[in-house]
């Protein structure tokens, strides 16, 4: 009874962990990607989609008006749409990333500039007394605010929230318009740096930079932070994907390479019964996943097992199971 108790106690603690962790990865990914866009995306007036990229757009057609204060403004509407056409359950946590992401940002706008007319302007060079001023290095801080920003959407993810914004347009025209979730994304994210563009761009706003590249540019640096954050999510969601998967088909019997597998590697295999189509002759294939740094290891004993051994490497895009990943659930948030 008291080892049942201690099993039970053991759960509950690690169920709280769990908790605590998930909730601290929400904060820390709301807060890199208010980061992301007010020190390196905002003050360039760079555009990476999204609900942010559109409200970094009307700020620069109405100044007064705060980046993080249009997220609202998004946001809420959003939200309530979501699941009034959608019927969705939003969570706590998606309720309080929309929430809390806007404020950080307009917090943090608010405490490096020094005056309301630099905030307003989004001036880099005023930027925390001009110590982050990127206006020479506007690929720099494109990568450095999209690589933020894809942290902090990752983080949230993980934590089994979303930020809200365009994902739920996407949602929406996915449902009633039967477009793939992904292209709808890219639709949604097109037609913002396409506003951005047109007001930016081609200066139906406010199109003062303060780089002396032609303000068109910025639309091109906005579709890199696009696919730069993009990337970075499915890294933090995923891992580097980087898991190979090895045929080995042989002649032979291999007891060698099976207690190398077993023992020293401390993975398993499996063992498929198969015949050549030109000799007939029985062969034994064994499949089996490995991680790219085990790969050389691998060929090195086969080699010293069966040199005549045909070996065909190739990557594993996921790998579920005992060892690796749990498979995901019903409601779980893929990336790709």
């Amino acid at each position: 009874m008291e080892k049942k108790n201690s099993i039970k106690q053991l759960a509950e603690a690690a169920k709280s962990l769990t908790w605590w962790l998930e909730w601290g990865e929400l904060l820390l990914g709301c807060l890199s990607m208010a980061a992301g866009f007010v020190y390196f995306i905002n003050p360039y007036k760079l555009v990476p989609g999204g609900v942010y990229g559109a409200s970094i757009v009307l700020h620069n057609i109405f100044p007064s008006i705060q980046v993080g204060t249009f997220g609202y403004m998004f946001d809420v509407p959003l939200l309530i749409t979501a699941m009034l056409l959608l019927g969705a359950n939003i969570g706590g946590r998606t309720i309080l990333a929309a929430l809390i992401t806007p404020a950080i940002m307009n917090i943090l706008s608010s405490l490096s500039y020094p005056s309301h007319e630099a905030l307003e302007a989004l001036d880099p060079s005023l930027l925390l007394n001009g110590t982050m001023d990127l206006s020479d290095h506007l690929m720099l801080s494109t990568i450095i605010g999209s690589v933020l920003i894809g942290i902090g959407s990752g983080l949230i993810v993980r934590a089994k929230a979303t930020s809200g914004g365009t994902d739920i347009i996407s949602m929406i025209i996915q449902k009633f318009l039967h477009i793939p979730f992904s292209t709808a994304i890219l639709m949604v994210d097109s037609v913002v740096v396409l506003f951005g563009l047109i007001v930016i761009g081609f200066g139906v706003g406010s199109a003062q930079t303060s780089s002396e590249e032609p303000s068109i540019y910025l639309s091109f640096y906005s579709l890199i932070a696009i696919f730069v954050s993009s990337r970075v999510v499915a890294f933090v969601l995923n891992g580097s994907k980087d898991d190979k998967l090895i045929f080995i088909i042989s002649d032979k019997n291999l007891p060698e390479l099976h207690h190398f597998i077993l023992n020293e590697m401390d993975r398993s295999a499996t063992i498929i019964k198969s015949s050549g189509l030109y000799t007939k002759k029985e062969k034994e294939m064994l499949f089996l996943v490995v991680s790219h740094r085990e790969v050389i290891s691998v060929n090195k004993k086969i080699k010293e097992v069966d040199p005549s051994a045909f070996v065909v490497v190739t990557d594993a895009y996921d790998t579920y199971g005992e060892g690796w990943k749990p498979l995901p659930n019903k409601n779980d948030i893929q990336p790709e």
